[in-house]
């Protein structure tokens, strides 16, 4: 199970809309923000690639600036991985099959 810890930087006057959208996401844990406009959160999924939808989604916010990645664990893929076990996308990243689409 992938868990990241990220900071969410937002228009300052339009944070708490960010924080109300993301306390809607199962997902998502918020830890603070700031007046800067930055939210500190934790997001815990199933697979590194709801991990990504996750974020593609909070990036896709208007309010939201940007979406910084300060740390990631994902030891359960790599642990599949090394037991020999095929993972669709291991880590999100992309595969070959992926390019065209």
């Amino acid at each position: 199970m992938p868990i990241s810890g990220v900071v969410i930087s937002s228009i300052p006057e339009r944070t708490w809309r960010v924080m109300k959208r993301l306390q809607q996401l199962e997902s998502v844990d918020i830890f603070g923000h700031d007046r800067a406009g930055n939210v500190v959160a934790v997001l815990d999924t199933t697979t590194s690639e709801e991990m990504e939808k996750v974020i593609a989604l909070i990036t896709g916010n208007e309010d939201v600036l940007n979406v910084g990645m300060t740390y990631l664990n994902a030891e359960d893929e790599a642990a599949q991985l090394a037991r020999g076990e095929s993972l669709a996308r291991p880590f999100g990243f992309k595969l070959a099959s992926d390019e065209g689409s």
